[in-house]
C-alpha cells in the first residue's frame, strides 16, 4: 500500500520552507578525495586535558547540528553565503581513549596531512578544550611556508608550566612558546581578566614580549580598534594570522556552558564584530574556537555562539 497522507518518513524534517535556506546548506561533506579549498570544518572531540570537569569533547557533534537553526542569510550587507566559498566539514579527528599525548599526535599528524595535500584549505577547529591549540598551531607550523603570529581571545593567559600538572587547557601557549613554535612578539592577547590570572604568569607573559589587551582596555579603546591595530601589527612581523577563540572571554551571561566562566568578560557582539573583521583578513590561516561544554549550557546558548562566530568569518571572507 501507498504511505498514508501526512506521515513522514523517519528523519524527514516536518516542514520545510524553501524561501528560508539553513546555514546547514552551506556545509559540505568532504569526500576525503576532492582537494580541500577556502574554510574546513574540523572537529577535535578532546576535554580530558582540562584543568576543571568539562564535556567539550561533545562540542563538534553539537555545533554542526546547529547550523540547522539559523539561515545563511545575514541583513548586514544583503548577504547570502550560500553564493559565497563552500564551507567544507572534514569530520572529527578520532582521539585515543585514554592516552592524552597520543590524541595531540594524531591531531599534529591529522593536520599536517591535510593542509599539505589542500594547500589552500582554511581549517577552522572546533575544540574541544584549549588544549588543542599546541597541536593545531604546531601542525600549521610544518605544514605552512613562513611565521605564524596569534590573536587569542581569552580571559586567560594560559602560560601555566608543564612540570606542575602536564599539558592542559592551561598550557597550549607556554608549550609553543618553549618549543620554539611561536615568538611572543607574535602572540596577540585580547579579553585577558581580573582574577583570572596569577601575577607569575603576568610577568611571564611580559618577559616573552607578548602583547596582552585586558577587559579594561577592550571597554576603553573598543575592540574593533584593537582588533585593527592587533593585525596591522601582526602583519609586520608574520606571514600568516591565527585565531583562537577561547569561549571564556565572554562574560558568563553569554557563555553557560563554558567550564570556567566569570564575571567582566566580553559581550557576544563584542566577539561577533571581531571575528566578521578577522574573516575579511586574507592572512588568517587558521581559526579555533574551544572551552564550550554542551552539558552544562542552557538551550545551546554558548554553542549558538560559535556558530555564529563561524557564519560572522564566513561573512568577512565573502567580502575579500
Amino acid at each position: 500500500m501507498n504511505r498514508p497522507a501526512y506521515l513522514l518518513p523517519a528523519g524527514e524534517p516536518p516542514f520545510v520552507d524553501r524561501h528560508y535556506p539553513k546555514a546547514a546548506e552551506l556545509l559540505v561533506g568532504w569526500d576525503g578525495v576532492e582537494t580541500l579549498k577556502g574554510p574546513t570544518l574540523i572537529g577535535v572531540p578532546i576535554s580530558k586535558p582540562s584543568i576543571s570537569h568539562s564535556g567539550a569533547s561533545f562540542t563538534p557533534a553539537v555545533v554542526r547540528k546547529l547550523f540547522h537553526s539559523y539561515s545563511s542569510y545575514a541583513l548586514d550587507g544583503e548577504v547570502d553565503l550560500r553564493n559565497s566559498e563552500s564551507l567544507y566539514d572534514a569530520g572529527d579527528i578520532y582521539m585515543h581513549a585514554t592516552d592524552i599525548k597520543e590524541s595531540y599526535l594524531r591531531i599534529e599528524k591529522a593536520v599536517v596531512s591535510l593542509v599539505k595535500e589542500n594547500k589552500d584549505c582554511l581549517p577552522m577547529f572546533i575544540g574541544g578544550d584549549h588544549s588543542i591549540t599546541y597541536s593545531t598551531i604546531k601542525a600549521l607550523s610544518i605544514s605552512k611556508n613562513g611565521k605564524i603570529g596569534i590573536i587569542q581571545f581569552d580571559a586567560h593567559h594560559d602560560l601555566r608550566n608543564t612540570e606542575d600538572g602536564g599539558p592542559t587547557n592551561g598550557t597550549p601557549f607556554r608549550r609553543l612558546l618553549e618549543g620554539g613554535v611561536i615568538e611572543g612578539e607574535n602572540l596577540v592577547q585580547i579579553g585577558i581578566r581580573n582574577y583570572s590570572n596569577s601575577s607569575h604568569y603576568h610577568q611571564y607573559a611580559k618577559e616573552q614580549a607578548i602583547t596582552v589587551y585586558t577587559m579594561s582596555d577592550v571597554k576603553n579603546s573598543g575592540i574593533l580598534n584593537i582588533m585593527k591595530e592587533s593585525i596591522r601589527f601582526l602583519k609586520e612581523k608574520v606571514d600568516h594570522i591565527y585565531i583562537s577563540i577561547d569561549i571564556d572571554v565572554l562574560d558568563q551571561a553569554f557563555a553557560p556552558g563554558c567550564p570556567a566562566i566569570g564575571p567582566g568578560g566580553m559581550t557576544s557582539d563584542q566577539l561577533l564584530e571581531a571575528i566578521l573583521l578577522a574573516g575579511k583578513e586574507k592572512t588568517v590561516c587558521g581559526l579555533d574556537i574551544v572551552e564550550i561544554d554542551p552539558t552544562m549550557d542552557f538551550r545551546d546558548m554558548t554553542s549558538r555562539v560559535a556558530v555564529h562566530c563561524v557564519l560572522e568569518f564566513l561573512r568577512g571572507r565573502s567580502c575579500l
